[in-house]
């Protein structure tokens, strides 16, 4: 299956869509907040891009490491210091605050279907791990292992920093903590990040009503979703797959058609929140 970020064309210009989306975020974390005072929503800044795999299975993972002076630093840590940190028998001793975001689905540059976490570090910490090498080594693995402990990992040590990307997906608010606890290790992701993605109501047409049928359309209804950035659509010659990110709706069916896909063109509507995928039918 191919994926074909231009099919979907939105009514909305950019900036209309953009500022529609920043709109409605701003209203729902400011709910949040007002829930919740003990905490702060933040909008991390990209970072650098981590590539490994999960163990056993070979699945490609990306660590997006953002930076934030939301964040704690850590306590003050020179180069002799943690060279001997790394050589003592338990260097995990050692903790970074970070905040540990929930993992998401994403499409690399092959049109590959892979998982991405956001970890969120300070600033200034960052910075440091920027100039020198063995403090990116060291940020990389605490950031490794603090998501193999929350979401029971195995990833590989065997990672590579992406040279021309700092963040895999878009970048998303997270909720952290006001108050420190006396130790931190992480701090949590906004609830809204694990509500579990809905099935969405959709319907599904064959053009002409009778006789061979020259296309196949689906009509997939969205409420709630402002605009077809928020969407990622992926054609396959028998199956349709569309996801509204963050997790709102997921969808992904078979149908008994053979369509062609790179004819094939989505439109959405922002005012009936409908997406519209018309499909061209080879055989059936």
């Amino acid at each position: 299956m191919t994926t074909d970020s231009s099919l979907l064309n939105s009514e909305m210009d950019f900036q209309q869509q953009e500022e529609l989306y920043q709109q409605l975020l701003l209203q729902t974390m400011g709910k949040m907040q007002t829930e919740n005072p003990d905490s702060k929503v933040i909008r991390p800044q990209p970072g650098m891009c981590v590539k490994t795999v999960s163990e056993p299975g070979k699945q490609k993972v990306f660590v997006n490491i953002c930076q934030s002076n939301s964040v704690p630093l850590p306590p003050e840590l020179s180069r002799e210091e943690l060279v001997e940190l790394l050589q003592s028998e338990d260097p995990s001793g050692f903790r970074v605050p970070m905040s540990l975001g929930e993992p998401h689905a994403e499409v690399d540059n092959n049109s590959q279907g892979c998982t991405a976490y956001d970890v969120v570090i300070n600033q200034e910490f960052f910075q440091k791990c920027q100039m020198d090498p063995l403090f990116q080594q060291f940020v990389i693995l605490v950031s490794l292992e603090g998501l193999e402990n929350k979401y029971n990992l195995e990833l590989s040590r065997d990672w590579k920093v992406l040279k021309n990307r700092k963040f895999l997906g878009s970048v998303s608010e997270q909720n952290i903590r006001t108050k420190s606890r006396p130790v931190i290790q992480e701090l949590q992701p906004q609830e809204s990040s694990t509500v579990i993605a809905k099935r969405p109501q959709f319907t599904l047409l064959v053009e002409p009503p009778a006789g061979d049928p020259e296309y196949l359309i689906a009509e997939i209804n969205l409420p709630g979703v402002p605009s077809s950035r928020s969407l990622v659509l992926d054609v396959g010659e028998d199956r349709l797959v569309v996801t509204a990110r963050p997790s709102l709706f997921h969808l992904d069916i078979f149908h008994p058609f053979i369509i062609h896909q790179e004819n094939s063109v989505a439109q959405y509507n922002n005012s009936t929140q409908i997406l519209t995928v018309t499909m061209p039918v080879v055989s059936s």
